[in-house]
């Protein structure tokens, strides 16, 4: 039994998620969760909400309430949501817990004590009208790389780069829109370039590393890496533990990153189990896994590693990182305040939640970014999980249910092209698997589809219902194959959409919960009763649409 570490990238809870940032992080990785979970894997998945810094700092500003009212609020909501998602956490924290704020500290004061952090004053951006200085979110500008006019004072969401402040081309105040000044302030830094060695070995040795993440973490390694501020002017976040910090927190990005470590912390903590953390952290034979966004990259392949390389503690370094391009809305970037795209609250009010799982996960952007329509999102449903999902499911289990006494019949030995049939879907089955090891859940999706569409193939090419009139056994036989496949789809589609993946297998007649991901090679019970077949999906119709975008209006009105 190997150890994981499945670790979805902190949510920013400045507002709630959008479908854009459950595709890229958090149901991803609880796919693969639940995936290593059926494998008999002993998985600590974590993730939390990302509560500190600037852009929370804005929003509370632009709300008249404090921070912390903000993201108690959000939290807890973000939480339910991702609740009624059905992700399968082990913990969901959040960066104000104190378990997390004493961590950070001491961690960065540990660092500061090994001299991997020094201070030194700088020159930053300062808005006269604001009286404030402006990190990260509160200024904005054209990138001076790709010239995205849209760049932040941290990073450029259009190519990546991580950024200075007064690196923008034309910076802006974000709360006011003025034009800032240069003022002198103190701050402290991460020495980024002293652990560059170690960097360059870690990923350019790191074959697990997908080419897009190796390839741009190497080309900004030979680039040279700069130091990292890590410290900020803004109120919002956990104090700076460095003596002479008063009134300085630390970098939001430089603390969220810890969180994976302090998530399973907590976790071990509420079951009693104090120092378990430890056999994941400190393990060398550790796979952790995270699942971001392109746009975050950087953090966990550079910062990240070179934080836990810096603490001198032996710390597991990320095994691999599986990103995800961008989900886009009829061609856009997601935008709550242009009301572009659909966000996770929204969409549960819709449809079910299966549906929505299913069609961002078999349009998951894994290699190139995917445009977000109404029409994909019905395709989806209507022809992969009704047409041919479904479609074999019922087919299947209404004939044995009518025609063999509602048990799934009994037989002997197979017939040759029976016995191919079965082996051929196994054959199936392990392709998925083999997908699902590389972390290419799209691929392992369209495969398992793939599976339904070969049993009405068989079911067609066999014609069950015309042996039944002449050859009882061979009808059997034939239905005998298609539980399999039935059985087969009910295990190996459960990672993705649990709640219908359980109704499949509960149909089918079997008790509980499936918890074993090799149910999926074994042939069912002969003579076990089967329960009465209830369509698991439905189609979307057109007015079913016209009445979801009519409801969806009616939503955002009322918000």
């Amino acid at each position: 039994m190997s150890k994981w570490l499945i670790c979805a990238a902190w949510p920013y809870i400045n507002a709630v998620p959008h479908l854009g940032t459950l595709i890229g992080s958090v149901l991803s990785a609880d796919v693969i969760a639940r995936y290593l979970r059926l494998k008999g894997e002993e998985v600590v998945f974590v993730s939390g909400s990302d509560e500190h810094g600037t852009p929370i700092e804005v929003e509370a500003i632009k709300l008249k309430i404090s921070p912390k009212e903000l993201t108690d609020k959000y939290h807890q909501l973000v939480k339910k949501l991702f609740e009624r998602w059905n992700i399968s956490f082990d913990n969901y924290s959040r960066t104000e817990n104190p378990i997390h704020v004493d961590f950070v500290r001491r961690f960065y004061l540990k660092l500061y004590e090994r001299g991997y952090i020094y201070e030194k004053e700088i020159e930053m951006p300062f808005c006269s009208q604001c009286q404030m200085f402006l990190p990260d979110r509160f200024i904005e500008g054209e990138c001076p790389y790709c010239h995205y006019k849209g760049a932040r004072g941290d990073q450029c969401d259009s190519c990546g780069r991580l950024l200075e402040p007064t690196r923008l081309i034309n910076p802006r105040c974000n709360i006011c829109g003025g034009k800032p000044i240069i003022k002198r302030t103190k701050h402290w830094f991460f020495d980024l370039p002293k652990l560059a060695n170690e960097l360059y070995k870690y990923v350019e040795n790191n074959e697990k590393l997908p080419p897009n993440a190796r390839n741009m973490s190497l080309a900004m390694l030979r680039e040279g890496l700069k130091p990292r501020a890590i410290t900020r002017d803004n109120k919002w976040g956990i104090p700076a533990p460095f003596p002479g910090s008063e009134g300085k927190t630390i970098y939001v990005w430089m603390e969220a990153v810890l969180g994976y470590i302090t998530a399973t912390i907590e976790f071990f903590n509420r079951r009693g189990e104090e120092n378990r953390w430890k056999e994941f952290w400190l393990n060398e034979d550790t796979k952790s896994v995270y699942f971001i966004g392109k746009d975050n990259i950087p953090f966990h392949t550079i910062i990240f590693p070179a934080l836990l390389i810096a603490s001198g503690e032996n710390y597991v370094l990320p095994w691999t990182v599986s990103s995800t391009e961008y989900l886009l809305f009829r061609g856009e970037k997601f935008s709550k305040s242009r009301r572009v795209g659909i966000w996770i609250d929204e969409a549960l009010e819709l449809f079910p939640v299966d549906y929505w799982r299913f069609s961002l996960l078999i349009n998951r952007p894994e290699n190139k970014d995917f445009n977000f329509t109404w029409e994909a999102f019905k395709e989806s449903v209507n022809s992969h999980l009704n047409d041919t999902i479904g479609n074999f499911i019922h087919r299947t289990l209404t004939f044995i249910y009518k025609n063999f006494g509602s048990k799934i019949p009994k037989v002997n030995n197979l017939f040759e092209e029976d016995e191919k049939e079965v082996n051929k879907v196994k054959g199936m089955v392990q392709k998925a698997e083999k997908l699902l090891d590389d972390f290419k859940i799209r691929e392992s999706l369209i495969t398992i589809v793939s599976i339904a569409a070969e049993g009405n193939r068989y079911l067609n090419e066999r014609a069950p219902w015309d042996l039944i009139k002449t050859n009882r056994d061979k009808a059997a036989q034939v239905m005998y194959v298609a539980a399999y496949i039935v059985k087969v789809l009910a295990v190996t589609l459960y990672p993705f959409i649990p709640t219908s993946a359980q109704k499949i297998w509960n149909m089918l007649g079997y008790e509980g919960v499936t918890r074993d991901w090799g149910e999926a090679y074994i042939l069912p019970k002969a003579g076990q009763q089967i329960k009465k077949p209830k369509p698991v999906f439905k189609k979307i119709s057109d007015e079913d649409l016209k009445n979801a975008l009519q409801k969806l209006e009616e939503i955002r009105q009322r918000n």
